[in-house]
């Protein structure tokens, strides 16, 4: 079981995940969006949102040093393990409970608002149990190694070790058999996450609006009411003289 859980379910996920957005970006590229939802609600989403992704923005940072850094290099820099901690449990607590608080908003906002709650789709009910289940994982993980109740277990030796190996081709899955509880849920939930991107509206993660940068300025023109008071409707687009 360790070996499937360790071993193989990682792989399975990534390749979830790598031919979900490559049939997403070819077959269905009209529903790689976000289906935005801030024309039937504004004042919950401009709090939510931005708590969830500034929030995420740092959790993910933070993840990228503690499991890919390895702890070597923080010693050689004269960072000692126990001031290593303390500033990756002040700031990750910090990111993470923003980024739960704006997903947890976000999901009273679909419950609450009919409009939104009717623009809801199923996996949108599956992502958010996934997305805030892994992120309440890793703050329970995160605040039972802070307070000792992992014991001695340090993850920069056990989970980020497996991890790194993982772009190996050689995870030791021993490792993460050793590894708390808690520690185990929050990286199976991440796992199930990633799964779930390609098939969700999280897919648009993988775009970046770089046009809107350097197309041109779109104008704007009030029609003048004495010159199309008289004229017949007509559907579609009209020259503008």
């Amino acid at each position: 079981m360790d070996l499937v859980l360790w071993g193989v379910l990682p792989y399975v996920s990534i390749a979830l995940l790598v031919a979900g957005t490559v049939w997403r970006a070819r077959y269905d590229a009209f529903g790689w969006t976000t289906r935005s939802s801030q024309l039937y609600e504004s004042r919950l989403l401009r709090i939510g949102s931005p708590l969830f992704h500034f929030g995420m923005l740092f959790v993910v940072l933070g993840h990228v040093v503690g499991l890919l850094v390895p702890m070597e290099w923080t010693d050689a820099l004269g960072l000692s393990d126990h001031a290593y901690h303390l500033l990756a449990v002040s700031t990750g607590a910090v990111a993470g409970v923003a980024a739960a608080a704006g997903v947890g908003i976000l999901v009273y906002r679909r419950l609450t608002v009919p409009a939104v709650r009717r623009a809801t789709l199923r996996s949108d009910h599956l992502m958010y149990a996934v997305l805030l289940g892994a992120m309440l994982l890793g703050l329970t993980a995160t605040v039972l190694g802070s307070t000792g109740h992992t014991g001695d277990y340090n993850y920069r030796e056990g989970v980020s070790v497996w991890f790194r190996g993982l772009f190996a081709l050689s995870p030791d899955y021993h490792l993460m058999a050793g590894a708390p509880l808690a520690f185990k849920l929050h990286v199976l939930f991440g796992f199930t996450l990633f799964a779930l991107i390609p098939y969700s509206r999280l897919v648009h993660m993988f775009s970046a609006p770089l046009k809107y940068l350097f197309r041109p300025f779109v104008v704007y023109r009030k029609r003048d009411p004495e010159l199309t008071s008289n004229r017949p409707d007509r559907r579609g687009w009209e020259r503008v003289s």
